[in-house]
């Protein structure tokens, strides 16, 4: 069964952090909010303070940003376009040093004949 994840806010994780600290038992939460995660919460509150339970940015799609719009800026064509070929740049990138370890392999293969 796939897992769902759930961004939960800040204000929500700090409730729940406090609550714990009070004395309320870490496994009495929903099933969805497992223990682990509220006692990870604890720790980040405890060690950094509320800055610990901000919600973090996850690295994710560059193109996303664009192709989400309808109407962009000359200018953030222009980054879409230099970001389609960086992504096509590295694929070829691959491509190349595929074909040279296959040919290096050809090679060794070659020689022992």
């Amino acid at each position: 069964m796939a897992r769902r994840y759930t961004i939960r806010s800040k204000e929500e994780k700090l409730s729940i952090v406090k609550q714990v600290l009070a004395g309320s038992s870490i496994r009495a939460w929903e099933p969805e909010i497992g223990h682990c995660q509220v006692r990870d919460w604890v720790n980040k509150y405890q060690s950094e303070g509320e800055a610990g339970l901000e919600p973090k940015k996850k690295p994710g799609n560059p193109l996303s940003r664009y192709e989400r719009r309808k109407e962009l800026t000359y200018e953030e064509q222009l980054q879409y376009q230099i970001e389609l070929l960086k992504r096509e740049l590295l694929k070829k990138d691959a491509e190349v040093a595929r074909l040279k370890r296959r040919n290096a392999r050809k090679e060794g293969d070659a020689q022992r004949k």
